[in-house]
This record gives C-alpha cells, structure tokens and sequence, in this order.
C-alpha cells in the first residue's frame, strides 16, 4: 500500500524497482507517434487543419508542401549520390520514413529507380546488409524457432496477408550464399509487387528463413546478423520448411501466395514439387524467369518470323532458370502445334558445365535436367554445339559472364539472319555478354535481351535499344491475378497467359526500335492487362475462388490497385 492507504496498481510510487512493464499502445496515432509511423505519416505535406486535429504544432516547420514536391526535392537528392548503394540506403530509409512517398518516387520513376531497389543494386546490398541493417524489415524464422514458427508468424502485426516472398539465402541472384543477409530480397521483390503490381504494402509479407550459411566470410564476419553455423539439410532443413507452409496455410488461409526466392536449385525444383499440390506456391528463378523469357521469344518471332516450333533453342546453364526456361517453351509449342510435349523437347538443347546435355549422360545428370538428354555425340564446348546445332535462339542463364565469346556470337550470326541473344544472367557483371558485343559482333543484326539493364547501343548510325528480360515484368502482375481472382493454386496455363499478355504489349512502335519489350514506364498498365488474364485462366480452371466473376476483369485489377496518393485525415 502506497501513503493514505490507496493501491498502488500502476507501479509509479514503485518506478525504479525493477518490475516488468508491457510496452504495447493500441490508439489513434497522433503527435509524435503519427510522425515515426511510416504508414501514415506525410512529412510537411500535412495540412493546417490536421496539424491542429493531430496535434502536430510545433512538431513540424510552419511550411506546408504538396507530394510533388516532396517528390522533386528526393529525386534531386538521389541524383546527387554518385555510390548505387548510397541511394539504395536512402530508397530504404523512405520507406521506412514515409511509405507512400516512397512508392509514388517508385512508380512515377520506375525506369530510373528499379536498378536501384532491385538488381543490379539489391546484390551489393545483400552482401553489405550486415554492416546497412538498421531496422529490421519482414521476419526472421531461424532453426532456433522449430516447434514455434506459427507464434512467430503471429508476431508480425498484420493479419490479412496476401503474399509472402520466401527466401533461404542459398543462392542469392548470382553471388551465392549469403545467408540471412538474402533478406534485402524479399523486401526488393515485395517493394515491386506494390509499385508495380498495385498489391497493398499491408498484404506484403517478407521472410528469410534462417538454416545456417556455409560462407566462410560471413562465418567469420562480426557483423553478420543470421546464425552462425554450417547450412542444415536434408531431414532437419525439411522440417523446418514443412513447419513453416503448414503454420502460414493456418495463419493466413489457403489464398496467401507464397513466392519462393533465390533457394539452390536442389531445394527449389523439390519444394516446387512438393508443394504446388497443396498451396498457392510460385518460383519466380524457375517460373516467373520463364514466363518472361517467352513473352520475349513470342515477341521476337515477330521480328525473325516463323512459330516457336520453327526455331532451335540452346541453352548455356541448366539450373532452375535454365530449365524452367525450356520447359515453357516446349509447353507453349506443344500448346500451339498439338504435338506431345516430349517431342517439343526436342527443339530444345542444354549446355551444362560438363558440355552439351545428351542421352549417354542421362545416368549421372540430377532429375530435373534428364528430360532435356537428346540423342547426339557428345559436345563439350558451347561454340562446339553452336557449330553442330545451328540454333536460331541462344539463351544465357549460367550465372557466368563473358561465357557468350566473340566466335559463339560470330557463329550465331554466319547461320541466321537476325540472330537472337539472350544474355539473362545478373548482376551486369555475370552477364554472358554486353548489349554492345552482341550488336557489334552481329553487324547489328542480333536481337538482344538481357537480364540487368544495358545502355542503348550505336552501331553504323543506327541506335539499338535492348530488352531488358526483366522478371518485373511479370511477377507483380501476375500476384495481383491471383490475389484478385482468389485463386487457390498456381496451374501452367496461367504463366503461359501471362506471356501472352506481356508479349501483347509490345507495340509496332516499340518493334521499330528493336524493342522485345514494353517500356518500363507503363508498367502498371501492363501488370493490370497480365492480371486479367492471369486471374481469367484461374476462373476458366475452375481454380478461382472470388465469385461472382467480374465482368470487367482488366478494369477490376485497376480498381484492386494500390495508389500511393496521400489520404486527408479527418
């Protein structure tokens, strides 16, 4: 009993004993508190009348300033930082500071900003996130919290999740294992699901999932934020993820989607597998990579001329990007010519660090590789199966730079007219080869994509602009029809629409200047038509579960698009 006998319920005559307080607040934010609340705060940009409602006097300078001009003062300071990395600090920084200012500077400068919030720029940030974390962005699931991971996902303050970006850190873009630091992914990749795909930042869920790493670097880095020990696998690895797509179907339902990111391959093609029976799962390295890479090659049929059955396709790597990559074709050219997809197989050949995959490997070679073995000598050298194969279509997806030499695009170029070159790996550095050999080394006639983006080449006076194959293009539109669709699973037939949809955007103009793909800048527009039809293939199948079905599907998706305009507060 505190003085006058009264109950000292709350503690206060008692402040300095050590008791333990819970320091939860469930209000209105207003103050202070609105200013740190990213959600919700808008910098000067408050008016009169909600400083006073909000209690906001005095808090802020008297200036009051539009979004615009938020907008232009950000992008100048931007522009001024000379170091990627610096800017992809500041990018986050925003969004941490004010949420809808940092997808308005997203969306209305998409083209400048992209390299900058996801590769080439999300690689170095990954490497360096150790020694950048400030605060920390989505959840951390580790060994540490096996039997727990559904308390964890209660953790996280949102309870109307609609997609999850999942990562293991194993193989981040083309640099490797980098462990729990693989987290600046998910948040780039969920950054664009939002700017690009009109998802709701609220709905977004990113997560790295935390096994251990086995980079000796970061094993011996005291900066490193994940656990520090050797990667679990096998039994113990898949138990943890087994928890973890149970708790999240118990948390958020049976329509989250949960896109797996940058896994090993071995990893990736067996969760894939395992789990597209059961949950809404998507692999944008092996699908995501696919659907983009053939709304390109619909695309540049039009440029070269014939149907997908008429071309040959030889793949430099065969890993998920790789495969995947070949498995949509053969798909799409079994869809078009009615011929069994093991026979469309046939058009397609791989080259794998040992050299041409062919039937007298199929013994040794891992599962998801065997389907692509052909009867044929054995080859072990890429300008060797150039030189056999004449193929009319070479796709790089190994993860090696400059493996695209001057005699393999030389060969390319002696046996086609207007050869096409996929350089697809990143960052820019792994790139098979530069938009500049590919032109040079054709006399201008190659019809080039890559994976990171490229500066607009001159050659003989003619300026070549190449297409940037970018997975941007289809992920966010595609999460967004299958969020509006409600669709429970992910089918084939719905990556096959979304590269229609995409190569359907490509315009006469675009084709004149050698463009494969749309601009960046309407990109919203995009991903609304990718969503129609996407979420049309999830009702033809009888896989969506919003009904009625709306009449209107592209009109829908644009009404279902998140706008990061600020909201007047009463």
């Amino acid at each position: 009993m505190a003085g006058g006998g009264v109950e000292d319920a709350y503690g206060e005559d008692r402040a300095t004993e050590e008791q333990l307080v819970t320091p939860w607040s469930f209000s209105v934010a207003s103050g202070y508190t609105l200013l740190r609340d990213p959600r919700h705060n808008k910098g000067l940009a408050f008016s009169e009348a909600e400083r006073d409602a909000h209690y906001l006097r005095g808090l802020l300078p008297p200036s009051i300033v539009s979004q615009e001009l938020q907008e232009k003062k950000l992008m100048h300071n931007l522009r001024n930082y000379t170091v990627p990395l610096q800017r992809y600090i500041a990018m986050m920084d925003l969004q941490e500071r004010n949420e809808r200012l940092f997808y308005k500077l997203l969306i209305d400068n998409v083209e400048e900003l992209l390299p900058v919030v996801y590769t080439p720029t999300v690689g170095e940030a990954c490497q360096k996130y150790g020694s950048i974390y400030r605060r920390p962005q989505g959840l951390y699931i580790s060994l540490r919290d096996k039997g727990k991971i559904l308390e964890v996902l209660k953790n996280w303050p949102e309870r109307s999740i609609q997609v999850i970006v999942v990562t293991d850190g194993e193989r981040i873009l083309g640099l490797g294992d980098l462990g729990c630091q693989g987290m600046g992914i998910p948040v780039g990749k969920l950054s664009l699901y939002t700017a690009l795909g009109g998802v709701r930042p609220s709905a977004c869920l990113p997560i790295t999932i935390d096994v251990g790493t086995n980079n000796e670097t970061l094993l011996n880095d005291e900066f490193y934020i994940g656990l520090k020990q050797r990667r679990a696998t096998g039994e113990e690895y898949h138990e943890l993820l087994e928890e973890f797509m149970t708790a999240v179907k118990q948390n958020y339902g049976e329509k989250v989607l949960i896109q797996f990111e940058d896994f090993a391959n071995h990893n990736a093609f067996d969760l894939l597998a395992k789990y597209s029976k059961s949950h809404l799962v998507f692999n944008d390295d092996i699908q995501g990579t696919a659907s983009v890479v053939l709304a390109g090659l619909i695309a540049a049929l039009k440029v070269v001329g014939g149907t997908l059955a008429d071309h040959t396709y030889l793949f430099l790597g065969a890993g998920e990007a790789g495969t995947g990559i070949a498995e949509l074709i053969a798909l799409e050219m079994s869809k078009q010519t009615e011929i069994p997809i093991e026979e469309c197989r046939k058009k397609v050949w791989l080259v794998d660090s040992r050299g041409l995959i062919v039937e007298s490997r199929k013994e040794s070679l891992q599962h998801f590789k065997q389907p692509w073995a052909h009867e044929h000598e054995p080859v072990k050298t890429l300008l060797e199966a150039v030189q056999d194969l004449k193929p009319t279509v070479l796709i790089g997806t190994s993860g090696v730079g400059k493996t695209f030499t001057k005699e393999v695009v030389e060969a390319m170029a002696t046996f086609n007219e207007r050869p096409v070159i996929f350089a697809l790996s990143n960052p820019t550095s792994h790139s098979e080869c530069t938009a500049e050999e590919a032109y040079t080394w054709t006399q201008g006639r190659a019809v080039f994509a890559s994976g990171s983006p490229f500066d607009a080449v001159e050659y003989e006076g003619k300026t070549h602009v190449p297409g940037q194959s970018n997975n941007a293009y289809i992920f966010p539109g595609f999460g967004l029809g299958v969020v509006i669709s409600g669709a429970i699973r992910v089918h084939d037939d719905m990556l096959l629409a979304a590269s229609r949809a995409l190569a359907e955007q490509v315009s006469e103009d675009n084709f004149a200047r050698g463009l494969i793909f749309p601009p960046f800048t309407n990109i919203r527009k995009i991903s609304a038509h990718i969503a129609a039809k996407v979420a049309a293939k999830a009702y033809d199948l009888g896989l969506a579960s919003r009904l009625p079905r709306p009449d209107d599907l592209v009109k829908y998706a644009e009404s279902c698009m998140y706008t990061p305009a600020y909201r007047s507060y009463r």
